[in-house]
């Protein structure tokens, strides 16, 4: 056990191995970074770039902002520049980076200036870093330049230090996923220097920039960042250089970090705070949101808010998931233990003393139970009220009046009720009234009609029934705690009733759309087309979500609309460029998302078990997608994906097994072609060139029998060549028999006669019926069918005579053909009328290709008639061919 423990150390990691793969096929990506803007990284780019050109590497200049500096300007002489495209831009005009013309022009090296710089609103992608991205995915090498500043982990951290809020903002994976990062640094006493000295802005800028951005603290920290970052990278090149090679080292820590976010204001500080204690401890972290299972707490703001935070989080390397439960504390622990967490990070807020006293915040919870855990708790930079507030459903206006007159309502009818019972009887226990009040206006109104209508119960109560009345002076002692135990009792009753209506509520939308989909799941199971597939999702995506809805599938090379509802959709260029950005990356597009903003359509891929199968575009609204809708998108997607797969497999099967059979007769083809058609030209090759050279010395009867044997080989050539026409004509369907009377005796006779010509020595019975009626038909056809099966039994029946027998039948006209030979298998019975099938082995067969069967039924069939076979046909042996045709009335007509 031990000796495997240290091959297995010794073997390079199969992740990183893949890792390097991809990267092979993926152009290099180099990042130039500064701690600030004029530390020089342009220059650096630039002059390395000189360099290679002069050792002629093929370097292309796509954009370079030398922001006014003559001595970066310089560097650009001899360097291929690409033209920028000129942008209309609020009335001026822009000149911007050109992706397609880089693309079309594909260099070896291409520069790219301002990785965080933002793309113009016609831009396929909104953002610089996207463009390359795309460049590296064709396989172009790109240099890029950044300032530490521009992370978006590090955006908050930045603003506090230099109270400058930077807009321009990288996802630190893109960092993360370059392949080199060379640090340009500079002292910050030196970078003021050149600041002053206008080699950074021009002067009237340089003011400006030395009193808010340029202190020496501001570039001292920011230096400090970016120097801990590139070592942070170079640690990382490190490990995966160690595990590629199977090298031991100073391996990364094993930690792993959960991190808690909900709708509050404090959960984007908790993600960016976890990005950097993530890129510290060198260790993959998950982002968690927490849904309650017993009631939907959902608004759309709440879902906004939490849609933004997952996707900061995976702009920052973290991947996000969602967790449905009732006990917060629970769920967070089991996803922990599950995951493997060592660390948890979570939001905390300022709390009051009753809220202490009365219940234990969650980051107490978790810190109580999470043994063996570390929780790391984020505050907010100054308390207040927000996440609270945040965090609750506030009541629309129009909920807040209904819960106010349903609680009015009940309350009245009630009191209304009681003052009338009070006439016939005196019922000391009236309260018990108000009780079923404030559960009606519970179930009708929520929460907040229920708490209203206790209040309101106690009052009228009080008022119309407790002494004296109609004044809310309580002359009993006994009456006040009893009015008390009635409202606290009616609040709790109310609060309880609410909640099972939240929950039943709640349950019936889910189970709503649980339905949806099984019946969904169903309808998709029965559907063997593909095209049905698409129609079907069509359908119950439009239905569900009440938008627009178009499916791509690719078709010779490119995309095509499969479906449509409504069906005069039409897609626009930026519609169609989203939807291929979609197939060829897999990864969302269009509206919505990071690519393509302004297209219509949010696209999504059809992910199968076997790849993409297609693109489904949604139509973009106003309102975004709930968390149920987001659920039923998502399981309507995959199962189609699976249907379509599934589709697509099936008629590869049919067409792989048409392949096979097409293969199997060609190989029958041949196989009869080698033995049946090499056999007589055999033959006849001998027997002319023994006539030829011993033609003088031959006698008489020698060179009759070498005669007779050219004429019967030349004959059955001839029969095999006719035999694959005939079958042509069958399976082309330009058989078109005639339509003739045939008097089924003539054609028999006929048959018999040729085959004894052809079987010399052979016994051929016939029995042919006296009353027998005539037939509508194709006598040639009919005559051919006969002689193939005469021919079949000559073969295949031995040495006894062979049996032709037609008699009327009922309605038909039976003509069976008989041998006693040693039978067919029940098993082979049907096979015998198959293309190329012969029994027994290849050496020593009978002669044929196995088309005399087939093509018999093919003629039979096509003159409306039926055939079969049976074995054994007497005395336990023997074979009978049997067909059957209408027959003919006396008038000449079918009956």
């Amino acid at each position: 056990m031990a000796d495997d423990d240290r091959r297995d150390d010794r073997r390079p990691d199969p992740d990183a191995l893949l890792a390097l793969a991809d990267q092979d096929r993926r152009g290099k990506l180099t990042v130039f970074l500064g701690a600030a803007p004029g530390v020089g990284k342009t220059y650096a780019m630039l002059s390395r770039a000189r360099r290679l050109k002069a050792d002629g590497i093929d370097v292309v200049v796509g954009l370079i902002e030398t922001h006014g500096r003559s001595e970066t300007a310089a560097l650009l002489d001899g360097l291929e520049i690409l033209p920028r495209r000129r942008v209309a831009h609020r009335g001026r005009i822009l000149e911007a980076f050109d992706l397609d013309a880089a693309l079309g022009r594909r260099p070896r090296i291409l520069i790219v200036d301002e990785l965080a710089h933002s793309n113009p609103d016609d831009s396929r992608h909104p953002k610089r870093h996207q463009d390359i991205e795309e460049l590296i995915a064709a396989g172009i090498d790109v240099w890029t330049a950044l300032n530490i500043q521009h992370l978006e982990s590090l955006a908050d951290l930045v603003a506090q230090i230099t109270g400058v809020t930077v807009r321009e903002r990288v996802p630190d994976i893109v960092l993360k996923r370059a392949d080199d990062v060379l640090l340009v640094d500079l002292a910050p006493s030196e970078l003021i220097e050149r600041l002053k000295d206008g080699k950074v802005y021009l002067p009237e800028s340089a003011d400006r920039a030395v009193d808010r951005f340029f202190r020496l603290g501001n570039l001292t920290a920011l230096r400090e960042l970016a120097l801990r970052r590139t070592a942070d990278r170079v640690d990382d090149q490190m490990v995966d250089y160690l595990r590629q090679n199977a090298i031991s080292g100073p391996w990364a820590t094993g930690e792993r970090l959960l991190v808690c976010v909900g709708s509050d204001a404090v959960s984007e500080k908790v993600v960016r705070v976890a990005s950097r204690l993530a890129s510290g401890l060198n260790a993959p972290w998950l982002v968690v949101s927490i849904e309650r299972a017993d009631r939907d707490v959902e608004t759309p703001d709440r879902l906004r808010r939490i849609e933004t935070l997952f996707r900061l989080a995976e702009q920052l390397g973290a991947d996000t998931r969602r967790v449905v439960g009732t006990d917060f504390v629970e769920e967070i622990l089991r996803l922990a233990r599950r995951e493997h967490v060592t660390q948890i990070v979570i939001g905390g807020r300022k709390r009051s003393r009753w809220q202490r006293l009365f219940s234990r915040s969650l980051p107490d919870a978790l810190a109580h139970e999470a043994s063996g855990l570390g929780v790391h708790i984020v505050t907010a930079e100054r308390p207040s009220g927000t996440a609270l507030r945040h965090s609750r459903r506030a009541p629309r206006a129009e909920t807040l009046r209904s819960a106010v007159l349903s609680a009015m309502g009940f309350v009245t009818l009630t009191t209304l009720i009681g003052k009338g019972m009070e006439i016939f009887v005196d019922l000391p226990n009236i309260s018990l009234l108000f009780l079923l009040a404030v559960l009606g206006a519970s179930l009708t109104g929520g929460y907040v009609s229920a708490f209203l209508a206790a209040a309101l119960s106690a009052l009228a109560y009080n008022f119309f029934f407790i002494d004296p009345v109609y004044t809310f002076t309580i002359a009993a002692p006994h009456e006040v705690f009893a009015l008390f135990i009635f409202l606290a009792v009616a609040m709790v009753a109310g609060g309880l009733a609410s909640r099972i209506r939240e929950q039943a509520e709640v349950a019936r939308v889910r189970a709503t759309a649980l339905q949806a989909l099984y019946d969904f799941s169903r309808t998709l199971a029965g559907t063997a087309k593909g095209e049905d597939a698409i129609w079907l999702a069509v359908s119950q995506l439009q239905a569900s979500l009440k938008r627009k809805v178009v499916l791509l599938v690719p078709r010779k090379g490119d995309l095509e609309m499969a479906a449509a509802w409504p069906p005069d959709i039409e897609l626009d260029v930026t519609d169609l460029t989203a939807a291929r950005w979609t197939h060829d990356r897999r990864e969302p597009a269009g509206h919505g998302t990071g690519t393509l903003p302004n297209s219509r359509f949010e696209f999504r891929p059809l992910l199968g078990p076997h790849g993409i199968v297609g693109v489904c575009g949604i139509e973009r609204s106003a309102n975004r997608l709930d968390l149920n809708a987001e659920r039923s998108l998502t399981a309507v997607l995959d199962q189609t994906a699976i249907a379509l797969d599934r589709a697509r497999l099936a008629d590869e099967t049919v067409a792989q097994a048409a392949r096979l059979e097409g293969e199997r007769y060609r190989d029958a083809l041949l196989s009869s072609i080698s033995h049946d058609l090499r056999t007589p030209l055999a033959t006849i090759t001998g027997a002319v060139t023994g006539l030829r050279e011993l033609g003088g010395r031959m006698t008489a009867e020698d060179r009759d029998d070498l005669l007779q044997s050219i004429e019967e080989e030349s004959g059955r050539m001839s029969r095999f060549v006719a035999n694959l026409l005939d079958m042509t004509r069958i399976e082309a369907g330009t058989l078109k028999p005639k339509q003739d009377w045939v008097d089924i005796a003539d054609v028999v006779q006929s048959a018999v006669e040729r085959t004894r010509k052809h079987a010399p020595g052979r016994v051929i019975q016939t029995g042919i019926a006296a009353d027998l009626p005539l037939i509508r038909g194709d006598s040639v056809l009919i005559g051919q069918i006969l002689f193939n099966l005469l021919d079949n039994a000559v073969k295949y029946g031995g040495d006894d005579p062979v049996n032709v027998y037609a008699r009327p039948d009922g309605k038909d006209v039976l003509i069976s053909v008989t041998d006693l030979g040693k039978g067919i298998p029940p098993d082979d019975l049907d096979r015998i009328f198959e293309k190329f099938y012969r029994r027994g082995k290849p050496d020593g067969r009978a002669p044929g290709t196995g088309l005399g069967l087939s093509i018999a039924r093919g003629f039979v069939e096509a003159m409306g008639g039926r055939i079969h076979a049976e074995s054994p046909a007497m005395k336990k042996r023997g074979t009978r061919i049997v067909m059957r045709f209408p027959a003919g009335d006396a008038r000449g007509g079918t009956p």
